[in-house]
């Protein structure tokens, strides 16, 4: 396994997000899947967690995101060039996909969702995280994309990151080294997130 490090912590305010509806007309809603880092390898800034995630972030729907077990999310850095080359497939060259991009609070290297299991341990300095689940896909994540199969080959890629509970609060900073303690390691972020797609395809598109 790679080393395992932590590359970007970002956050994001609750803000309009533009959404192409099937009947061609463009809605608006709120989201705050716009994120961007506060701390990255360049700066490497401390930033203090809480038990409802990252002091700074916000939650636009607190049904389907935040709360005491999705308080933060955590994305593979390996990710990126996939979408930076879906969007330039679609011809999407602004905003730059930079990281938080896809949403995620923590950006990690080195560890993958087949790597990784439901109820492992993350610890980053004093801050001890659990894995509760894999992040699904839905109609913002298609408009943060910037098209509409974005969900569609999340779910194709299985590259969907995870949800942390926070179990000790603290502050971190990027350029931090990541420790995984395993739990009882049933099934993989990959294999539930496999699970739980498998019945909502004909929602997700």
């Amino acid at each position: 396994m790679n080393e395992l490090k932590l590359i970007a912590i970002s956050v994001g305010k609750v803000a309009p997000l533009f959404v192409k509806q099937t009947t061609g007309n463009v809605g608006r809603i709120v989201s705050a899947i716009k994120k961007s880092a506060i701390s990255d390898l360049n700066e490497p800034n401390w930033v203090e967690t809480g038990t409802l995630g990252l002091i700074g972030d916000e939650v636009a729907d607190p049904t389907v995101h935040g709360g005491i077990d999705k308080a933060i999310y955590m994305m593979p850095q390996e990710h990126y060039d996939f979408w930076r080359q879906q969007r330039s497939k679609e011809n999407i060259e602004t905003p730059a996909l930079e990281f938080g991009g896809l949403g995620e609070n923590l950006t990690c290297s080195g560890l993958l969702e087949n790597e990784i299991f439901i109820g492992d341990k993350i610890r980053i300095g004093d801050v001890l995280l659990s894995v509760t689940q894999p992040r699904e896909p839905c109609f913002k994540f298609n408009a943060r994309m910037g098209y509409k199969f974005a969900s569609k080959h999340m779910v194709q890629q299985g590259n969907c990151g995870w949800y942390l509970k926070v179990l000790t609060v603290g502050k971190i900073k990027a350029g931090m080294s990541i420790e995984v303690f395993e739990g009882p390691r049933r099934i993989s972020v990959r294999a539930e997130f496999s699970r739980l797609t498998s019945r909502q395809q004909d929602s997700l598109f």
